[in-house]
């Protein structure tokens, strides 16, 4: 039913259901009924009325909500998957160009790079197209399962500490956190040849900070350090992310990364 209509009914069917019976009392039930028990009938009346009525609105106004919010959820997941479309292929045209360059000047090393490269952008996409909102599970628990996948594959030792606010990331901050989570855990298994590694995510309604490290060989080595491709590919997703992001040898040994952010607090 239409706003229209429902703002129609507010005004008019009070006044006339309680018009029209005491209209009915004064000419057919006068002689029948006495005041006072004319006025319990009519506030009883009343009552009873106000209650269906209110109900049968409220219920209407919540179905016309639900089905509104359900077409702004399938229009926002059409958007996002258009989206994913964008960012997957203008990942893969980067890479394929860095890879045809690479080629050409002979460094396959670099080469092979950004095949792996384009491997973790397809990977990435199959991951952000399966575990979309609408399945129900929070960030949280699709990051601990990959983090899982990736400690069963590399046989390094994982610690985890993860704490997200619900609804505290959009699906946008979710995709691109999780790529710079990726890009990093992919250079501590081909770069760092660490035993042990560490994830630290804090997610609050004022701010959230990353940090990821290892015990491997550290990123001051000429041989084992990441390519600046990797790096650049993190940096731009911090930069979508309006973060700040450090790549740095850590005190104890292996790397570091830091990423930090402050987030506006919400009324």
């Amino acid at each position: 039913m239409s706003l229209r209509m429902l703002k129609l009914l507010t005004i008019l069917l009070p006044p006339l259901l309680i018009g029209g019976f005491e209209y009915i009392r004064h000419e057919f039930l006068l002689n029948h009924l006495s005041m006072e028990a004319g006025n319990f009938f009519m506030t009883l009346l009343t009552l009873v009325l106000s209650y269906v009525f209110a109900t049968w609105m409220f219920k209407s106004i919540e179905t016309s909500r639900n089905k509104l919010a359900e077409e702004q959820a399938k229009h926002a997941v059409y958007e996002e998957r258009e989206r994913l479309a964008r960012e997957l292929h203008d990942n893969l045209a980067q890479t394929l160009f860095f890879l045809n360059v690479k080629l050409k000047q002979g460094q396959l090393d670099e080469a092979k790079e950004a095949v792996s490269d384009i491997d973790n952008n397809l990977r990435q996409a199959i991951f952000n197209l399966r575990t979309s909102p609408e399945e129900g599970t929070t960030f949280s628990e699709r990051l601990h399962k990959w983090l899982r996948d990736w400690e069963k594959m590399t046989g390094v030792e994982l610690t985890s500490n993860i704490q997200v606010e619900t609804d505290r990331l959009s699906h946008n901050e979710e995709v691109n956190l999780f790529g710079i989570i990726q890009e990093a855990f992919t250079n501590i298994r081909k770069h760092s040849l660490a035993e042990s590694a560490t994830i630290e995510l804090f997610v609050t309604r004022d701010s959230w900070n990353l940090m990821i490290c290892d015990d491997g060989t550290g990123i001051s080595s000429a041989n084992e350090q990441p390519t600046q491709y990797g790096i650049s590919l993190m940096r731009k997703r911090a930069h979508e992310l309006g973060a700040t992001i450090e790549l740095q040898p850590d005190p104890l040994g292996g790397t570091r990364l830091t990423l930090t952010t402050a987030r506006r607090q919400t009324p």
